[in-house]
């Protein structure tokens, strides 16, 4: 059977996207895999899946695969990736969309400019909803990893995110530690890892270890979480400019006081790479 794709990318993190409206797809673990696979597949850190929506509520379903074949709750860059898509192939001609994922509804929005829009909703820092076994009820945790203790911040966008300062990313020891902290303990469903660098109080550099994926060139959830960890801590203000080492996001939050529940707003570049077929029956 052959399978009609799409390559893009959202700041040099890529996605393998297909349309399961118009063409058959029993997406599973296995398919995923190999699809992202990089040297006998499309190759990608995550495969999206478009697909009728759930209900007259929203307009589509956005299912997120990452490159371990597990699927996942959001995907920031795939959801701006997401929108262009849709639009690109005629499924719809709404500049803004209602979209099912499995962390709720989120609305993405085609700007003039050809950037996105993703309303990402309020981040948690409850730690039942990251989930993470908290020790206490401080903003800043620490977390003992691979011998050495780390300060974090634990919050999730729709999927759990562990934010640490550091003076250099380009220093930071990335690959080192970040599957640590992905499968580490204290986070039942794993976490992404991110190390951020502030650079004044509206930029800041970041890189990230994506949980079922590995380091990204960005990561749009990760990039709304350091944005949020860095203003509740106090170090920054909104809105921030995310220098991620694939492109910049930005981020606007304007919670970070009293009032938390604020959404946080993610604009960045979405861009079709090419276009193609595989045959999924080979073995």
């Amino acid at each position: 059977m052959k399978l009609r794709f799409t390559k893009m990318q959202g700041a040099g993190n890529d996605f393998v996207v297909i349309d399961a409206i118009r063409q058959p797809l029993a997406m599973t673990p296995a398919l995923a895999r190999r699809l992202a696979d990089r040297h006998f597949g499309v190759g990608c850190d995550q495969v999206l899946v478009v697909e009728a929506p759930l209900g007259a509520q929203a307009d589509f379903r956005y299912r997120i695969f990452n490159a371990d074949g597990g699927e996942v709750e959001q995907c920031g860059n795939g959801a701006r990736c997401f929108v262009r898509f849709v639009r690109d192939q005629g499924l719809t001609g709404k500049d803004e969309i209602r979209v099912q994922t499995r962390a709720g509804l989120i609305v993405p929005r085609m700007n003039p400019d050809g950037e996105v829009t993703v309303n990402m909703g309020p981040p948690s820092f409850d730690p039942a909803r990251i989930p993470f076994l908290a020790e206490g009820d401080a903003l800043v945790q620490p977390l003992d990893v691979g011998g050495e203790r780390v300060l974090i911040t634990a919050l999730s966008m729709g999927n759990p995110h562990a934010v640490q300062v550091v003076t250099d990313v380009d220093r930071a020891p990335v690959s080192q530690q970040g599957p640590l902290i992905e499968r580490h303990p204290r986070f039942p469903e794993r976490a992404n890892a991110g190390y951020l660098q502030v650079l004044d109080r509206h930029a800041v550099r970041l890189r990230v270890w994506e949980r079922g994926a590995g380091e990204t060139l960005a990561c749009g959830t990760g990039a709304c979480a350091a944005a949020v960890a860095g203003i509740r801590r106090g170090l920054l203000d909104s809105p921030v400019r995310v220098h991620a080492r694939g492109g910049a996001l930005c981020i606007r939050w304007e919670g970070g006081g009293i009032e938390l529940n604020c959404d946080v707003w993610m604009t960045g570049p979405a861009v079709p790479v090419f276009e193609g077929e595989i045959d999924i029956d080979e073995r």
